[in-house]
């Protein structure tokens, strides 16, 4: 039976000139029982509780950002534009793009 698990690194890679592995995983690894399910792997930026959510949960708590939520939702907002073409929203793209945007995908390398 082939793998059907979803390449990130190559979803990764239509969005960004350069892929860190090892972050990828590590986002992987940090989501975790959230990319079970299809719903809940994918991130719907036309949702703002959604949004609030990863900014909250993710940029706030995972990366430790401290900007204001204004701040934060313009990366959101610059993220989502960024992915636009896509339909579907991959989370590990999403939470990668974020992540980069700050510097912070040291966060998930081990």
């Amino acid at each position: 039976m082939p793998d059907a698990k979803p390449d990130y690194v190559e979803d990764v890679k239509k969005y960004t000139a350069t892929v860190d592995a090892a972050a990828v995983a590590g986002i992987v690894k940090h989501l975790g029982i959230a990319l079970r399910s299809k719903d809940s792997s994918l991130v719907a930026t036309s949702d703002k509780e959604e949004l609030a959510r990863v900014r909250d949960g993710f940029m706030k708590k995972k990366l430790g950002l401290t900007a204001s939520d204004t701040e934060l939702d313009a990366a959101l907002k610059d993220v989502a534009k960024q992915m636009a073409k896509t339909r579907e929203k991959s989370r590990v793209t999403f939470c990668y793009l974020i992540a980069e945007k700050f510097g912070k995908l040291g966060t998930f390398k081990k």
